[in-house]
């Protein structure tokens, strides 16, 4: 019964991460906590696989664009894993209402992240990005790592894996500022480039907790296969819609989301 409620949202989900372009996954936890029944620490754990096929799915298109950097994106992936140790030990350790009350604060970030058309978060933001680019293609060029830009990465990176492994959520509104700034990337390349990042940090995470948390595959994997359909299906439909107005219809579902479960931990935490 869990997996045929779980199959729907997370097609719900899918699309809309195919149809806005990100930030959809995010409604996977409290979706698999209070609909599909799941606990918060198993629902994280779903939400990283979600998460990380998502991002693989969503990578190919800007992959056969050329604009994923491979060597720099697995070089930050590999300096977050020390943050999704951290983040996945202290999930393992936390009250499961105090990190679904931690979990709400987060979400209220990404639905302000949506509604500033960020280009991590929105098909908008990404297309503003792309004409950008070709307006000044010289904007491609990609800065040298010294230490500075070497201290940023690490910074971020931590902070990207940690967040990874805690909520089981992608934290592009992190990885997009490093790679611009301290990499010099354009910003379509850092699009690009952010999903193979959150690939790795989610089957990092995920790795971590095979040995420590007993997977419901009845319900993840129903879940992510329907999510992986949506992506596909939105990815179609997506030229189709207002984007700024379904932006702001999204971010509204999020805060309504953020608000109920902030609500339903707390009183839980009481």
């Amino acid at each position: 019964m869990r997996a045929l409620i779980a199959s729907p949202l997370g097609f719900l989900i899918g699309l809309s991460l195919g149809a806005l372009g990100g930030g959809g996954s995010i409604l996977a936890v409290p979706a698999l906590v209070y609909v599909a029944g799941q606990s918060a620490r198993d629902a994280t754990t779903t939400s990283l696989m979600v998460v990380g096929m998502a991002s693989l799915v969503g990578m190919d298109t800007h992959r056969r664009a050329g604009r994923v950097d491979v060597a720099r994106g697995v070089v930050f992936g590999l300096v977050g894993i020390g943050g999704s140790l951290a983040g996945s030990a202290l999930n393992r350790r936390l009250d499961p209402d105090l990190l679904l009350l931690g979990f709400s604060g987060l979400v209220v970030i990404a639905a302000w992240r949506m509604l500033t058309a960020c280009p991590t978060c929105t098909r908008a933001g990404e297309e503003r990005a792309l004409a950008e680019l070709e307006a000044t293609p010289s904007r491609r060029t990609v800065a040298g790592l010294d230490a500075a830009a070497l201290g940023k990465v690490l910074v971020a990176g931590t902070v990207v894996g940690f967040l990874t492994g805690l909520f089981g959520v992608g934290g592009g509104f992190v990885i997009i500022p490093a790679l611009t700034l301290a990499l010099g990337m354009a910003m379509p390349e850092a699009v690009g480039t952010s999903l193979l990042i959150i690939a790795i940090n989610c089957a990092v995470a995920l790795g971590t907790r095979f040995a420590t948390v007993s997977v419901d595959w009845a319900v993840a994997l129903p879940f992510t296969g329907a999510a992986i359909a949506g992506v596909v299906t939105g990815g179609r439909v997506a030229n189709r819609l207002d984007a700024k107005k379904s932006l702001r219809w999204f971010a509204a579902l999020l805060l309504g989301v953020a608000v109920y479960t902030a609500i339903r931990a707390g009183l839980a935490l009481r």
